[in-house]
């Protein structure tokens, strides 16, 4: 029985784990205190790593959670077909022509897969046959002294997404605004992209730097 219950404890946290909302938090984060540019108004959002349909999946989506906040924001790809790849004067002529005063460029730094192992204390169950030591119904070998409670391993198995993102003045080409984030159990680049996207605006905002409504 002891065997059955640490396998149920096991399945349900796999369940909650696989069910589980991702969620992504900010690790690190710096700031050009001598940034005088002002708020911008006009980003190029730029992803520069993954596949070629995820790029602008996450283009697309960063650029409309700007729109929604007030900034008008520009998918890199409208202007550099293939960033990850494109030489230092292709990307240049595509932010020229882009006409933002901004350049967000975001790139994913790795995925950990990790394990974590803790224990958990779970309700006893007793099955030994009917009519036990003293009397004991469920055939516990202490009676009423019996414990309730025992423990159990918990194998928690997840990943990780590292995130880094880089906001650019375009008129200097200068960084003034750099950090990284982590996600808890990513799925996909659809799902995840808004999330990141509030973190990240929120920011960006707090820090003057975009002309948000």
């Amino acid at each position: 029985m002891h065997g059955v219950m640490r396998r149920l404890a096991f399945v349900v946290f796999a369940g909650l784990l696989v069910g589980g909302c991702a969620s992504t938090s900010l690790q690190s984060a710096w700031y050009d205190s001598t940034f005088t540019g002002g708020p911008f108004k006009r980003i190029l959002v730029v992803g520069v790593t993954g596949t070629f349909t995820d790029r602008r999946v996450f283009d697309d989506s960063f650029a409309q959670s700007l729109n929604n906040a007030g900034v008008q924001g520009i998918p890199g790809y409208q202007f550099i077909e293939n960033a990850p790849s494109a030489s230092a004067d292709v990307f240049n002529d595509g932010v020229t022509r882009s006409g933002a005063d901004g350049l967000l460029v975001v790139r994913l730094l790795g995925v950990d897969n990790r394990t974590n192992v803790s224990t958990t204390m779970v309700p006893a169950m007793w099955a030994a046959p009917m009519g036990g030591p003293f009397g004991n119904p469920m055939g516990s070998p202490f009676g009423p002294w019996s414990p309730s409670w025992y423990m159990v391993p918990d194998v928690q198995q997840y990943q990780v997404a590292n995130v880094e993102a880089t906001l650019f003045d375009v008129k200097t080409r200068k960084p003034v605004w750099s950090a990284t984030t982590q996600t808890f159990n990513p799925t996909s680049i659809a799902a995840e992209s808004p999330g990141y996207a509030k973190l990240v605006i929120g920011q960006l905002s707090a820090r003057g730097l975009l002309a948000t409504k």
